[in-house]
């Protein structure tokens, strides 16, 4: 009866290890799929700046559809040598992925990143948007550490609206974790982004209700034209 006893558990703790190796490898695989979606898009990058790398000490916008859609980013900040690597319905953890390649090569004097909105309405917390940022900045700051980086505040939405609390708790996670390192900036679009009724105003929006009209960048370029002209 003992040895039955002990051959059960033995048992039970090899298949647990077994499954605990499975569902690591499967958490590793996707992860390595979720960040070879955007293979395509970065290799376009790449053979851009194999013809022409941008000058070093630029102003380096990276992040989602909203940075990639930023068609008048060199007209709004005239005079500033600036560079966009925004790229599809990425999240934070997609710049950091790809921070080798599309980010310490430049070696900016400023990095804006606007991500954070996919991984919210993606079912991720507002703690793992902080973390994933932390070590975003990390990874820069280890090889550029006078690098300065802002965040563009997770903006409000129409169509993301029911995410609203989620975004706010990570807005101010984040707002609190720049406060602690004059190399970092937190820059709050979500405030001048809402109306008199407190929700998002509908002209920034594109009929999408999630992509933003040139009002709406309008918006974002008076916010953080002090920091990229610093």
């Amino acid at each position: 009866m003992r040895n039955t006893f002990f051959s059960t558990i033995g048992a039970a703790l090899a298949a647990a290890v077994i499954l605990g190796a499975t569902v690591g490898g499967a958490r590793a695989a996707n992860a390595k799929k979720g960040a070879a979606r955007w293979e395509s898009d970065i290799a376009k990058f790449e053979a851009a700046d194999k013809k022409r790398l941008p000058t070093p000490g630029g102003v380096l916008f990276i992040g989602s559809s909203s940075i990639r859609m930023w068609k008048t980013l060199a007209e709004d900040f005239p005079g500033t040598p600036v560079m966009n690597r925004g790229f599809g319905g990425s999240e934070v953890s997609d710049s950091l992925h790809f921070a080798d390649r599309i980010v310490l090569p430049y070696k900016p004097r400023a990095i804006l990143i606007y991500a954070g909105d996919n991984d919210i309405g993606h079912g991720k917390s507002a703690e793992t948007v902080l973390a994933d940022f932390q070590r975003f900045v990390a990874k820069v700051h280890a090889k550029l550490p006078e690098t300065r980086i802002g965040f563009i505040a997770i903006k409000p939405s129409l169509k993301r609206w029911n995410l609203a609390g989620e975004m706010k708790r990570a807005n101010a996670l984040v707002e609190a974790y720049c406060a602690k390192d004059k190399r970092l900036a937190y820059h709050d679009i979500w405030t001048p982004m809402l109306g008199k009724d407190g929700k998002p105003r509908p002209e920034l929006f594109l009929k999408d209700g999630l992509h933003m009209t040139r009002e709406g960048y309008q918006v974002w370029t008076k916010v953080i034209r002090p920091f990229v002209e610093e």
